[in-house]
């Protein structure tokens, strides 16, 4: 059986949030999003914190909201557990009884709770800090705190909503690492919200874009980076992507720019290529590149180890160049240069 079956439709003024979303037991799944995609609204209305306009929520088989049959399930009533990006945990309480108040609300007595929760923390690794109040954790501590009291409940669903993005960078690392290993040890279905594309495609075993209340594309992660379907999804991995006319080993852009590839396509189709693959000169090359054109640096910035350079001319692309190259090539705002791709390295596939 499906753990989580849902069809979220909620409007609210000028924004439909419309998204088909199928979760199996034991899978992650990612929802990915610009800002103001839909993505909290979605993760709200899974919850019960925000009721659907219309479709349903079915989670293991039973309908938790379903407007059209007059169905709805309140908050503490759905085997839902939740952590948000700053984990709410009840400053008054220990960790322990954080933990503790999710199956007491749902009837367990006290001392049953108290071990069931003292358990979850020695899962975690925090069995020394179950008196300690969140005031007195780490930020990775109080994580995995929350992340304890959410599956202290044993939920059928459990929804993270940017459960990193509190952490600094550092314990970003080693919380991901551990939380990618009780994740793994779910049986219930996961659905992830982050904007992080790391933490996606470590964590998740599927992805879901949603762009202005709508899904654009989903699929594995290998998928869904290697043919980029929006310029959101093309950035969140990297990739320069361009929309135009296939004619077999060529992809037409703007109806005068003309990229060489090396995949055969017709009809409406993508272009993709990393930064990493344009190679900038001072002059038009000679040599093998089929792909050239004149440009002008737009900006240059950091980039991990190199530098990005945006490059302005019949097409804006992002190049990858190393600090000796900026060095080299006086690379600035306004210079010009040429820029080449080898038709190998571009990848090309249908839109439709």
């Amino acid at each position: 059986m499906t753990a989580l079956d849902a069809h979220l439709v909620v409007e609210r003024e000028t924004f439909r949030l419309d998204v088909a979303l199928r979760v199996e037991p034991g899978e992650v799944v990612a929802l990915l999003g610009p800002n103001g995609a839909g993505k909290t609204t979605a993760l709200r209305a899974l919850a019960g914190l925000r009721p659907l306009t219309a479709g349903h929520v079915t989670l293991a088989g039973t309908d938790l909201d379903r407007p059209a049959r007059r169905v709805w399930t309140p908050v503490e009533r759905r085997r839902v557990g939740v952590v948000f990006q700053d984990y709410l945990l009840f400053p008054h309480l220990t960790a322990l009884d954080n933990v503790a108040f999710g199956p007491r609300r749902h009837g367990l007595p006290k001392r049953e709770a108290r071990a069931k929760a003292a358990d979850w923390l020695a899962r975690m690794g925090l069995a020394e800090y179950a008196g300690r109040k969140p005031r007195h954790l780490s930020g990775g501590q109080a994580q995995r705190v929350a992340l304890a009291r959410a599956l202290a409940v044993d939920p059928a669903l459990l929804l993270l909503d940017e459960p990193l993005a509190a952490l600094d960078a550092r314990t970003r690392l080693d919380t991901r690492t551990e939380l990618h290993t009780h994740l793994g040890e779910h049986s219930g279905a996961t659905l992830l919200v982050t904007h992080d594309p790391l933490d996606a495609l470590i964590l998740a075993d599927r992805l879901v874009i949603v762009e202005d209340g709508r899904v654009v594309q989903e699929g594995d992660a290998a998928t869904v980076t290697a043919r980029p379907r929006t310029d959101y999804i093309a950035r969140l991995v990297g990739l320069n992507l361009f929309r135009g006319k296939g004619d077999g080993h060529s992809v037409t852009i703007g109806g005068d720019f003309t990229l060489a590839v090396d995949d055969r396509v017709s009809g409406e189709a993508f272009a993709a290529f990393s930064p990493s693959a344009v190679a900038l000169h001072p002059e038009r090359p000679e040599g093998s590149a089929r792909n050239c054109w004149p440009a002008v640096v737009g900006s240059v910035q950091h980039h991990g180890d190199n530098l990005r350079v945006i490059l302005d001319g019949p097409v804006t692309v992002a190049a990858d160049v190393t600090p000796a190259a900026v060095a080299q090539l006086r690379l600035a705002p306004g210079r010009q240069v040429w820029a080449a791709v080898k038709a190998t390295q571009v990848r090309a596939y249908p839109a439709g």
